[in-house]
């Protein structure tokens, strides 16, 4: 019975809800085109992020290094991690599966989206997969390989403001010259500390 009530389900919203308009006939759906973003030759096929994006991706970088490191204190019960598993959980961040990314157009201008980084329209198509995966897992060891991994764990520790101006934001950084403009997680309560 459930599956036949959760294919109703969906056919109705897809559907409409089955009242007919004026004179016994259908209402005319509401038509909403959103196109997908136009990517050039270097965002097709590159292997590197392409220079316009490398902002947006510093910070995705960032958030999941930084989501990486707080999961692994958490599970850990205590306030630091020794070297050796900062650099296994940092290892891992860089190596993680980073689908959930893609671009998309706003405003007339492409922007790396996905988990960390401004929101978006409510209207927009994402490309995501491809090549953007393999760029985000390079420019994250690359950042891990020029900073070093206890730079970047210091950084980390003093909050997400700290590890994307150490990655993104410093004097060579994809964003040097740019206001910061990743959100910050909200804060804790301090009864929940």
């Amino acid at each position: 019975m459930r599956p036949a009530l959760a294919a109703w389900l969906v056919l109705s919203l897809l559907g409409g809800t089955g009242t007919e308009g004026v004179c016994g006939e259908p209402p005319d759906p509401p038509s909403r085109s959103v196109p997908a973003p136009r990517l050039s030759p270097e965002e097709r096929l590159s292997p590197h992020m392409p220079e316009s994006l490398r902002c947006d991706a510093c910070h995705a970088i960032a958030f999941q290094i930084g989501e990486q490191l707080r999961k692994a204190e958490g599970k850990m019960g205590k306030k630091g991690l020794k070297e050796s598993d900062y650099i296994e959980v940092l290892e891992r961040s860089c190596s993680q599966d980073w689908d959930s990314y893609g671009v998309l157009e706003l405003d007339g201008e492409k922007r790396l989206s996905g988990p960390g980084l401004l929101g978006q329209q409510s209207l927009s198509v994402m490309v995501s997969g491809g090549p953007w995966p393999n760029r985000l897992a390079k420019m994250c060891h690359g950042y891990v390989g020029e900073q070093g991994e206890a730079q970047i764990y210091g950084a980390h520790r003093r909050g997400p403001a700290a590890l994307r101006q150490l990655l993104c934001h410093g004097d060579k950084g994809p964003c040097a010259g740019r206001k910061d403009e990743g959100p910050d997680p909200p804060k804790a309560l301090q009864n929940e500390l």
